[in-house]
């Protein structure tokens, strides 16, 4: 009578298989089953990261498109991780995405039929009703990503709790510098001056508008529709005895009425969608005084198409789990809607580079302190922000997203914009 083979001892090898077939030749990082065997990178690889195996019906989810969201959910709930350099494990993927053909994938569900199960819900996915990008939908969809505790942000976010792109000009700066130097830039392509009205669009933690009245004596009104970021600001507005030139208000963009000098919208435009950027562009235009500026700061498709197919990387993840309806478009789109709605584009600045180095500082920073994300917020939400950040560092790095900083101008009735002829009065001090 034949010996029978241990279902657990199967279930190991038929994942082998899988991982040997999904990675048939070169195969730069090892795999640790969650039974304790491990399988070594391929010989003479530049091995910089293992992937955890913690439950078999992980290899499974692979045969369950889009793979982001089926392998994001599994890192989450931990039944997968990684050891090791993330951003290079996503590069080795990425190499070898052109080889998973559909023919490929039909080979692969003879080897793990015998893997499939499914995972929990954590409950960590927003839950958004009503038309996309209606007042209440977009609200509860910022609500959903920046409520989630000030504390945990305050864990890996620079001391003025910036959550944007910093700006690193000599490369070597730390980050509580780099952001400084952020404000800084964008004060200057403004050209702020003292007693000018500023408007900042999704004000987030009032770095900006703090910035702008201590620095530069502006009277600063930041808008905002995320609850926690409301009472931060207020009360930090408080302490520092700022009532008198900052106000914050709980507003969308689409309810603001006032006349200001200078508007800046930081990292706020990739929640207005396509559909509605006429509109926001249109509202901006009809706030701002004749010869105001407006600096508009966005990520937006990167010039480095990826090449996992879209099976394999939807979107579906960060739009389910990080920024529902968010919406990263090609920068034509943002100036076709800025010059139809009458303002004339000055200056346009790629910082994507940037943008992978501030990610890279989030990541050690919440890595550093991972044990109070853990307590402030529980380990999923933690793991997610982790991931999203690494994933996001990586895309920017390799070109598959963007972040522009574009000056607008809305010439007065004359035609005229009060701007030097250089563009040397950004960056000298």
């Amino acid at each position: 009578m034949a010996e029978t083979v241990p279902h657990s001892d199967r279930l190991q090898e038929a994942a082998r298989r899988l991982v040997e077939r999904l990675f048939e030749g070169e195969r730069p990082f090892g795999v640790k089953f969650w039974d304790g065997t491990y399988l070594p990178p391929s010989p003479g690889a530049s091995a910089r990261a293992d992937v955890v195996l913690r439950r078999p019906e992980v290899l499974a989810r692979l045969l369950d498109p889009p793979l982001d969201l089926a392998l994001g959910e599994a890192y989450l709930e931990g039944s997968l991780d990684v050891e090791g350099d993330l951003e290079a494990l996503l590069e080795a993927l990425e190499r070898h995405a052109a080889r998973l053909s559909p023919r490929h994938w039909i080979g692969l569900l003879r080897e793990v039929r015998g893997l499939r199960a499914g995972l929990r819900d954590l409950g960590l996915a927003a839950r958004l009703r009503g038309r996309t990008h209606s007042k209440p939908r977009d609200r509860a969809a910022i609500r959903h990503h920046y409520d989630v505790s000030n504390a945990f942000y305050r864990l890996w976010l620079d001391r003025r709790m910036v959550y944007s792109c910093a700006y690193f000009p000599e490369g070597d700066e730390d980050l509580d510098a780099a952001q400084e130097k952020k404000l800084e830039h964008i004060a200057r392509k403004l050209r702020l001056a003292p007693g000018e009205r500023l408007l900042d669009i999704g004000a987030g933690w009032g770095g900006l508008v703090l910035f702008a009245a201590e620095r530069y004596g502006v009277q600063a009104v930041g808008v905002t529709v995320a609850e926690q970021q409301v009472r931060y600001v207020r009360e930090l507005v408080r302490r520092l005895g700022l009532e008198d030139r900052v106000e914050v208000r709980p507003e969308d963009y689409r309810e603001v009425r006032g006349r200001f000098d200078k508007i800046a919208s930081v990292g706020m435009a990739e929640h207005v969608g396509r559909e509605n950027l006429p509109e926001y562009f249109r509202l901006a235009y009809a706030n701002l005084e004749p010869g105001g500026l407006m600096l508009h700061h966005v990520i937006t498709r990167g010039p480095v198409p990826s090449r996992f197919s879209g099976e394999l990387a939807s979107g579906e993840f960060l739009r389910r789990y990080v920024f529902p309806d968010g919406e990263i478009l090609p920068l034509w789109t943002h100036l076709q809607a800025a010059e139809e709605a009458g303002f004339e584009v000055r200056d346009v600045e790629d910082w994507r580079e940037h943008y992978a180095a501030t990610l890279r500082y989030w990541v050690a920073r919440l890595n550093e302190r991972f044990d109070e994300a853990v307590r402030e917020v529980g380990e999923p939400r933690a793991r997610l922000w982790r991931l999203y950040m690494s994933v996001s560092a990586y895309q920017f790095a390799a070109g598959h997203l963007a972040v522009h900083q574009v000056l607008l101008a809305k010439p007065d009735e004359r035609g005229r914009v009060e701007l030097p002829r250089s563009r040397a009065w950004i960056y000298t001090p």
